[in-house]
């Protein structure tokens, strides 16, 4: 034990110093709460997106597949419309590409340059894709479109998040 004894000043400044602190932390917890919690809970939805879709229509020719969802961030929700372009290959697998140019980000259509109707093209700056996505040499974009990941699930198409392409 010390024996230096505490003055009733120090005593009381001791214990409302205390009692202000544990009173500032019960008041202050429920307002960080509040502020972190919507952060922090987890989304209830699945990686993939219904799009309307059947898969059973998908063919050769690239379609424009319009879908939306709502993105949710922390308090504000809204409504998100993206755009994929999808088409079967050769081998009958489903290829869903983004409309994304690698440019400068502007929007692809299949068929939009009359001199290359089977091509993707970019209207900014003449960029031009291959079916498949890749883009063609000599024009400005550098890389080739990102992909969708796919699945289907009663007969319609689900899309992921659109990723870059994988190098073989």
């Amino acid at each position: 034990m010390s024996k230096e004894r505490v003055s009733r000043r120090q005593f009381l400044s001791y214990t409302l110093t205390g009692v202000g602190g544990f009173m500032a932390a019960g008041m202050l917890m429920p307002m960080v709460r509040f502020a972190v919690d919507p952060v922090l809970k987890a989304d209830a939805g699945g990686d993939f997106i219904a799009t309307p879709q059947k898969v059973a229509d998908i063919t050769e020719e690239p379609i424009r597949v319009d879908f939306s969802y709502k993105q949710k961030d922390a308090w504000y929700e809204s409504e998100v419309t993206e755009t994929a372009w999808v088409y079967r290959d050769e081998a009958g697998k489903i290829v869903a590409l983004s409309p994304v140019c690698k440019h400068l980000g502007c929007t692809v259509n299949f068929g939009g340059d009359k001199e290359h109707p089977d091509q993707f093209f970019c209207p900014c700056h003449y960029g031009r894709y291959t079916k498949d996505g890749t883009n063609v040499p000599g024009t400005p974009p550098l890389a080739p479109l990102d992909v969708y990941p796919y699945k289907e699930k009663d007969g319609f198409l689900y899309l992921g998040k659109a990723e870059p392409r994988k190098e073989a």
